[in-house]
């Protein structure tokens, strides 16, 4: 049976979105960007923020009870109702270790039918003494081995996953080119 892995925040969910809407413009109500204006990813510089601040609220999200109130992403979620069973899978994240459980209970509350396993390579924060093992997901993949697909909506962790012999999706999102609509990889896995 074939493995997929499975990037979680924009993936499985509309993390970017959510803290977006439901947070950030929550607190600075000045902020006019726009999701579909979010050319880069992180987009600490679009929001007039420093890297850590950004870090900082998306684990001020994840951690304040909202990120568990996300819904999946609709498709995802009824395509694995429909083709879940036709593959193994695992979710890999990069998140922050102190944020990492929150993401681990989201993924088994929504697809733990499926997805039996949740691997995070840590989101570096400063301060972060946490042990380092792998420092990229690619490299992640590479220990694991035995994973077949690899789907996420960054271009660089795609791209370093596919070097080291995983066939792997870009999801189409505002912050990358050359991505697929997560549909037409839906339905690529289904053959």
């Amino acid at each position: 049976m074939l493995t997929i892995a499975w990037d979680v925040d924009d993936v499985l969910n509309h993390l970017m979105k959510a803290w977006l809407e439901d947070w950030w413009k929550v607190q600075y109500p000045n902020c006019s960007l726009d999701y579909q204006q979010i050319h880069i990813n992180p987009p600490h510089r679009l929001i007039n923020a420093s890297l850590d601040e950004y870090l900082l609220s998306l684990d001020d999200y994840r951690l304040s009870g909202q990120y568990a109130k996300m819904s999946p992403n609709p498709a995802v979620s009824a395509w694995f109702k429909s083709h879940g069973t036709s593959f193994r899978h695992l979710a890999l994240s990069a998140v922050s270790r102190p944020a990492a459980h929150v993401s681990a209970s989201w993924v088994i509350t929504h697809f733990g039918d499926w997805i039996r396993s949740f691997h995070f390579v840590p989101s570096y924060r400063r301060g972060d003494i946490s042990t380092h093992y792998e420092s990229t997901k690619a490299e992640y993949l590479k220990r694991l081995g035995q994973v077949d697909f690899f789907i996420d909506d960054s271009a660089e962790n795609v791209r370093d996953a596919s070097a080291v012999g995983v066939k792997s999706f870009l999801v189409s999102r505002p912050w990358n080119t050359g991505g697929m609509a997560l549909s037409d990889i839906l339905n690529v896995l289904e053959k």
